[in-house]
Order: structure tokens, then C-alpha cells, then sequence
């Protein structure tokens, strides 16, 4: 099962990048639990469109995914990760984490939180 979060995270981003709401709806429990540099915040899902619509015209590429850890219920998932994302060119690296619930057999993501890391000195 942990692979098949680790699957569903990285469909979920494949989807942000190829600005496919269908794709990124499709896997939203709503209301879903948003926390990041703009604070904490639920959102329904015409508020979820309206910000998706607003990455129109952004240009975002998945580097890599690693250090991956997964826990996992009957009905539920927690994932936490570090990401690498070009971001209109400007190379980013996120410490992420989602919570997955399994409702009706489908798994949706109910939170994501994502924290910019530090840049490490050389």
C-alpha cells in the first residue's frame, strides 16, 4: 500500500504540473486542509479551482521525490516527503506531507501541508 500513495502523491503533482484540475480534483477530498507559506486554511472546492486557475501561465516540473515515509490504516494514509520543483525556473525544495482517506474504496487527499527548506551553506 505504500507504494500506491507514493503513486497517487506523485499523480497528484503530475497533475499541478500539466495544469489538469480534472486530474488534481479528482483526488481532493473537500473541504481539504491546505497549510504552507500563506498559512493554514480549509477549502471548498470552487475556492481550490479559483487558486488552481491562478497557476495558469506558471510553468512547474517534479525533479524528484525522496526520503518518502508512509504509515498506513484500512482507511487512511499519512505520507511525508522531500520535493524537488523547477518553478518558472527557480529550482525550489519542499518538505512535504498529505493525509489520504479512503472513502467508497477511492483514496482522496484531505490535507497537504508544504514547508520550503533552508538552503543549505556549502
Amino acid at each position: 500500500m505504500n507504494s500506491e500513495i507514493l503513486n497517487l502523491e506523485k499523480k497528484y503533482w503530475d497533475g499541478m504540473s500539466d495544469h489538469d484540475y480534472d486530474v488534481v480534483k479528482n483526488l481532493t477530498k473537500f473541504p481539504c486542509i491546505v497549510a504552507g507559506k500563506q498559512g493554514v486554511r480549509s477549502v471548498d472546492e470552487p475556492t481550490y479551482k479559483k487558486m488552481f486557475e491562478q497557476g495558469a501561465g506558471r510553468t512547474m516540473k517534479v525533479k524528484g521525490i525522496s526520503d518518502e515515509l508512509v504509515q498506513t490504516g484500512e482507511d487512511h494514509a499519512l505520507i511525508a516527503y522531500l520535493i524537488e520543483l523547477d518553478y518558472d525556473g527557480k529550482a525550489m525544495q519542499c518538505a512535504c506531507t498529505s493525509t489520504w482517506v479512503k472513502e467508497s474504496g477511492k483514496w482522496l487527499c484531505a490535507m497537504h501541508t508544504e514547508s520550503d527548506l533552508e538552503k543549505q551553506q556549502g
